[in-house]
């Protein structure tokens, strides 16, 4: 998908370009040039009007000149950063956990952090989050524990899944944060159903659905998008399009003109923003939910943003991507630093403030990394329980068949297990 430059990654992947009286920047992107614009537009509101992207700041953290956005508060936007650092604090520890063989799996959002974090502090508590497995910055905005997520990534007694699920398939009632699945875009259909039952009800809320590029090109997608339309669903589709499904380019997925173009082909309202730039989604996510909830209608938000980590602990994406492109995106298109020097700018942090928060969180990141490990497994019976009131007569048999099992080769099974 992206390009190997013949000359530098920064001369031929963002240019300058004049536009009227203003300076408008091009981003070479999935084959394709991506126009930067100031206007925060819906695409079936002016289906004349090409598919620019909507954006706020700039790479250095300034107001661009006419840019329309939501106003945030001091409070709020030092949270937003303060939780951006917290997931990439948690990223980076988790990672070095799963290296040193403490957890078996991990996903990180490195560079995807404003799309998490920005988009949750648009949302009410009160939405229905149907997440990928690239969201657990939407539970740290809604106020899940370190500890509760060191516990689910150690699968313990205190996971609320019991164990039996892959490390960061994160669920939470609480939150309203239904539980992680690995199969690729099955939560976007079971958003809609979401929505419609609580446009039923006459909430005052909606559903809203994370996935990547790689997830529209299932089924699931395109029969959600249209569910939705005809309904007049209450949901937010919130995909990150960060360039690649694991090592597949979007290339080789579809020609069509980014992700947002397609939500105006089945009826729904859309909009392509720079997923790097908080302000930006923030004030995107802010004004969708408003339309969502108010008017009954689906919207569809396409993030224009890069994976900079790769897939997951079980991926090196070097294999299939230049490594000067993704230093590029790691330094010149950082969320997290871009953000940091808005609120900077408008004197709300300082360099005091970011050792301290550093610091405070790493320290509650690594004790709770060592009270996980300490603490008891889940018992073995577990496996059996929350499908059936009554245990059927072959999940019994089944239960009796693996304590046999255990019991004949203890050696290979950890004995922490409760048998």
């Amino acid at each position: 998908m992206f390009q190997r430059f013949e000359s530098t990654i920064a001369e031929k992947q963002l240019a300058s370009v004049k536009n009227g009286e203003e300076d408008s920047q091009v981003l070479d992107f999935g084959g394709g040039k991506v126009t930067f614009s100031p206007e925060m537009r819906f695409t079936s509101e002016s289906p004349s009007v090409n598919n620019n992207c909507y954006r706020v700041l700039d790479e250095n953290g300034q107001l661009i000149r006419h840019s329309n956005f939501i106003q945030v508060s001091e409070e709020i936007a030092v949270k937003m950063y303060s939780s951006m650092v917290t997931l990439q604090t948690m990223d980076t520890i988790f990672y070095e956990a799963q290296r040193q063989g403490r957890i078996s799996f991990y996903v990180t959002t490195i560079g995807e952090e404003a799309i998490n974090i920005a988009s949750a502090a648009a949302l009410s508590s009160e939405d229905f989050v149907f997440p990928q497995y690239r969201e657990p910055g939407v539970l740290i905005w809604r106020g899940f524990t370190l500890q509760e997520f060191a516990n689910q990534c150690f699968g313990n007694k205190a996971d609320y899944g019991k164990g039996r699920q892959m490390p960061i398939h994160y669920g939470s009632n609480k939150h309203n944060y239904f539980t992680v699945s690995s199969t690729i875009a099955t939560q976007i259909p079971h958003a809609v159903g979401a929505a419609y039952s609580l446009k039923m009800d006459k909430k005052d809320a909606c559903a809203v659905t994370y996935f990547g590029d790689g997830g529209t090109s299932e089924g699931d997608f395109h029969a959600a998008l249209n569910f939705a339309a005809v309904t007049e669903a209450p949901v937010i589709f919130i995909c990150r399009n960060n360039g690649w499904a694991i090592s597949t380019p979007t290339s080789d997925q579809f020609r069509s003109d980014g992700i947002a173009v397609r939500g105006q082909a089945y009826g729904v309202r859309s909009i392509r923003v720079d997923g790097n730039d908080a302000l930006a989604l923030y004030s995107a996510v802010h004004t969708a939910r408003k339309m969502a909830v108010n008017e009954h209608r689906p919207i569809l938000i396409e993030a224009v943003t890069y994976r900079v980590g790769h897939h997951s602990t079980s991926d090196d994406s070097t294999k299939y991507r230049p490594a000067d492109e993704i230093e590029w995106w790691k330094m010149a298109r950082d969320p997290v630093t871009r953000f940091r020097k808005w609120i900077e700018s408008n004197g709300w942090w300082n360099n005091e403030a970011e050792s301290e928060l550093r610091s405070n969180v790493r320290n509650q990141l690594l004790l709770a990394i060592q009270v996980a490990e300490k603490v008891e497994k889940p018992p073995v019976m577990d496996l059996f329980t929350d499908v059936y009131d009554d245990l059927p007569s072959n999940l019994r048999e089944q239960e009796i068949l693996l304590r046999q099992t255990i019991n004949r080769h203890g050696q290979d099974y950890p004995a922490d297990v409760p048998v």
